[in-house]
């Protein structure tokens, strides 16, 4: 299983195997196409289609490819927005409302489990949070009060399952974990299975017209009566993109000598946090440790962000081996909740799924229920609480989105020599950084066998300058999260087109 970026997570080597039925379009007409094919979309797929409705799902490049794939799978009912920053903001009912999503989100999770008999490796566990400090201390009281008054099983604890110092801690009831991967590759052929289509190594253009909406993809046009961006961020440029910001999170699985694997889910409160768990994968547990989280290409040196992880880890348990080490990546909220309903600015038939944080997995199946309602009901419980639409533009937006529609100028000459290049950049083999040449930005990158790749560093989402990312050799953008590969291809959106190859000297081209 392949994702976005050359790291490879504990999810990938055992998923099982799956192939789309379709590479073609069976139909050009869908009562709902959902763009995304990781766990958001084929939850909300699945639903869907035993609801009745005829469903795409179009993946752009395989299933699992992006989040997913990258995930460590803690289901929780309590999220990183804590219910007492819920309740100062959105008030108690809405604290109590969040707590009733969490809640279903994980039912859903376990009903789909033993409805199918999915193999995944799902336990429930409980879900320990620790303070460290006085500060941390004071804010983990509020978090108590706050949790018990919206309904959380929760309870003050007298240990913890981790061997960190702590001063005091609660644990959460009802929590769980699971295998990602093994789960979505099942709903999907579920849901092909009920009737569905999932076209993989499918992208999808621009949308047009109302009702129905007709979308441009990589495989033919196609008529739906609703859209769902189920992507992480929408495409274009959309109002969310400046409301959601990007960030990368780093995670281990790691083997232990002395068997010492926690039972349960734990967290510190540090800024960023840590969190641990254990998973057994094809007999052999893992001690899952993630953290060292930091805005999208705000880091050039990633691999110190392992680096550093690995420390940590190594400071409490008798590691036997660094089994799997990988990156992600997720968008961060503005005001803590997440985004799930009409897409600002599109028909009323337009629904994104956006915002949420690090905890996708129970805001995963918070989407598919809530879009869901939506779609076949007209209305959900949810839909005021996570209204994308309560964010209200700024003055000059429209004028900002009209001004970045055609995206990038074409780099000056658009060939260069190697030499040149070289003469640029002393660049050491696998090293990456961005130069100027004549007063352009190149972003060069020389692989080990000391081929060079050129790009124009300008994203092409909204002409922001992209940065080096070490760790997973890719090109990722600050300000909205898009990613490309070292030679210009998107991994990641909200960009659809891939950054501007500059052409070497044809004796490099034809390499290329």
């Amino acid at each position: 299983m392949k994702r976005d970026g050359i790291q490879t997570s504990l999810w990938q080597p055992s998923v099982p195997d799956f192939t789309s039925r379709y590479t073609s379009l069976p139909s050009n007409r869908f009562d709902v196409v959902i763009v995304g094919g990781g766990i958001t979309g084929v939850t909300t797929g699945l639903m869907l289609q035993k609801a009745g409705k005829n469903c795409l799902i179009a993946e752009k490049h395989s299933l699992c490819f992006g989040t997913t794939g990258g995930t460590t799978a803690h289901l929780n009912t309590f999220l990183d927005t804590d219910y007492h920053t819920v309740k100062e903001k959105f008030g108690e009912e809405n604290a109590q409302r969040l707590h009733m999503a969490a809640e279903q989100a994980l039912q859903l999770i376990k009903k789909n489990i033993d409805t199918y008999d999915i193999e995944c490796g799902y336990s429930e566990q409980e879900g320990y949070l620790f303070s460290q400090d006085e500060k941390q201390t004071d804010q983990l009281n509020n978090i108590y009060q706050s949790s018990t008054n919206a309904g959380c099983n929760v309870e003050w604890a007298n240990g913890i399952p981790v061997p960190v110092a702590f001063d005091k801690a609660i644990v959460y009831s009802g929590q769980g974990q699971f295998h990602p991967t093994q789960y979505v590759m099942a709903l999907a052929r579920l849901f092909e299975e009920a009737g569905g289509v999932v076209l993989q190594n499918c992208s999808v253009g621009t949308t047009k017209g109302e009702a129905p909406l007709q979308l441009e993809t990589s495989l033919g046009l196609i008529e739906a009566e609703h859209v769902i961006y189920a992507t992480h961020i929408p495409p274009g440029i959309n109002l969310l993109h400046f409301r959601c910001a990007p960030y990368r999170s780093y995670a281990m699985a790691v083997t232990l000598q002395d068997d010492k694997y926690p039972v349960g889910l734990a967290y510190d409160m540090q800024n960023p946090y840590h969190y641990f768990r254990t998973q057994e994968v094809s007999g052999q547990k893992y001690l899952i440790v993630g953290g060292e989280d930091h805005k999208t290409a705000h880091v050039t040196h990633t691999e110190d962000c392992f680096r550093n992880l690995e420390v940590y880890i190594r400071k409490y348990y008798n590691v036997d081996k660094i089994a799997y080490q990988w990156s992600s990546q997720y968008f961060e909220p503005a005001d803590g909740l997440a985004y799930i309903g009409h897409l600002p600015g599109n028909p009323k038939n337009v629904w994104v799924a956006t915002g949420f944080s690090g905890n996708g997995m129970t805001y995963s199946h918070i989407a598919a229920i809530t879009l869901s309602d939506l779609i076949v009901k007209g209305e959900s419980v949810y839909s005021e609480l996570f209204n994308p639409n309560r964010v209200k533009p700024a003055a000059g937006f429209a004028n900002f989105v009209k001004e970045n529609v055609d995206v990038v100028k074409e780099f000056i000459g658009k060939r260069l020599s190697q030499e040149k290049l070289q003469s640029l950049a002393d660049l050491a083999p696998d090293e990456a950084k961005v130069v100027k040449y004549e007063g352009e930005s190149i972003a060069l990158y020389k692989n080990e066998s000391g081929q060079i790749y050129a790009v124009n560093p300008v994203c092409t989402h909204a002409k922001c300058i992209v940065d080096w990312n070490s760790a997973e050799k890719s090109w990722d953008c600050p300000c909205h999260g898009a990613r490309y590969d070292v030679s210009g291809q998107v991994l990641t959106g909200p960009a659809h087109k891939g950054l501007e190859v500059i052409v070497l000297s044809e004796a490099v081209k034809e390499k290329h």
